[in-house]
C-alpha cells in the first residue's frame, strides 16, 4: 500500500512540475492564458492517478502558476474544474475518449462559467459577459484534450499504465 501512494505522490509531484513548466507554451485570450499542457495534465492525472490527485494537481500547478506570474487566477476554476470532470469520468467508465470530452466540457463549458465570478470579484473586471471564458477555455482544453488522447492511447497500448493500477 505505502509502494502505491509514493509512486502516486511523486508522480504527482512531476505532473505538476509538467503543467508549470508546460504553462510557459500559454496563449493570452482575453485576460486569460490559455495553457493546453495543463488540460493534457488533467487526464494524464485522472488516468494514472484518480480524481482527487487530479484536482490536487490542477491546484498546486494553478497556485504555483500565479505564484510564478504564469497564469492568472482564471487557472482555478478552469483546470480544478475540468481535473474533476474527467477524473470522474475515467474512474467510472475506464475510457478514454468519454474522459477527454469531459475534460472538454468541465473546463471550456463549466470552468469557462465558474471563472466569471473570479474575474468580476477577485480580479475586479467589470464589464465582461458570464459566458466570456467559454470559447478561450475550449480552445485551450481542446487542444490539450487531443494531445492527452494521443499519449494516453499510446500509454495505455504500451502497458505503461498498469504500472500504476
Amino acid at each position: 500500500m505505502k509502494s502505491k501512494t509514493t509512486k502516486k505522490l511523486a508522480m504527482a509531484g512531476v505532473f505538476t512540475a509538467l503543467a508549470v513548466v508546460g504553462s510557459m507554451l500559454s496563449v493570452p485570450v482575453a485576460s486569460s492564458k490559455c495553457a493546453p499542457v495543463q488540460h493534457m495534465i488533467n487526464i494524464l492525472s485522472a488516468v494514472l492517478l484518480g480524481p482527487g490527485y487530479s484536482v490536487g494537481i490542477a491546484f498546486v500547478a494553478s497556485l504555483l502558476r500565479n505564484i510564478l506570474g504564469l497564469g492568472s487566477f482564471l487557472a482555478f476554476p478552469g483546470s480544478m474544474v475540468g481535473a474533476l470532470c474527467c477524473g470522474l469520468v475515467y474512474k467510472f467508465s475506464k475510457k478514454v475518449l468519454p474522459t477527454c470530452v469531459a475534460e472538454a466540457f468541465g473546463t471550456g463549458v463549466l470552468g469557462g462559467i465558474a471563472a466569471y465570478p473570479v474575474a468580476k470579484y477577485a480580479m475586479g473586471l467589470q464589464n465582461i459577459g458570464m459566458f466570456v471564458y467559454v470559447v478561450p477555455f475550449l480552445i485551450s482544453t481542446v487542444a490539450g484534450s487531443i494531445l492527452a488522447f494521443v499519449l494516453v492511447t499510446a500509454l495505455k497500448k504500451s502497458g505503461v499504465t498498469e504500472f500504476f493500477e
